[in-house]
């Protein structure tokens, strides 16, 4: 996702750590850099809404239940991989 704006830290890169920087789990100096961006980006503070929202519905359905540190590296690593393949697809016109 683009908005079409230049902006110091990309769309895509925002968007993939939506959900660190909704978890606390990211540097101060990320955060501030995530901040900024959605500050600036529409599109992308939209997108941030929604996910928290989502962080949020899963949340109240769940109670307190954590899944397990391993489960969660392995799913962040599964899913930075889903990023980059979806970012390197090419769309060919017919």
């Amino acid at each position: 996702m683009s908005c079409g704006e230049p902006h110091e830290t990309d769309c895509r890169d925002v968007l993939a750590e939506v959900y660190l920087y909704l978890d606390l789990e990211c540097s101060d100096e990320r955060r501030d850099l995530i901040r900024t961006h959605l500050d600036e980006c529409s599109p992308c503070l939209r997108e941030y809404g929604i996910e928290q929202e989502v962080k949020a519905l899963v949340a109240r359905c769940c109670g307190d239940e954590r899944a397990p540190t391993e489960l969660r590296d392995r799913l962040r690593v599964r899913l930075s991989e889903l990023v980059f393949e979806a970012d390197s697809r090419e769309y060919l016109p017919d």
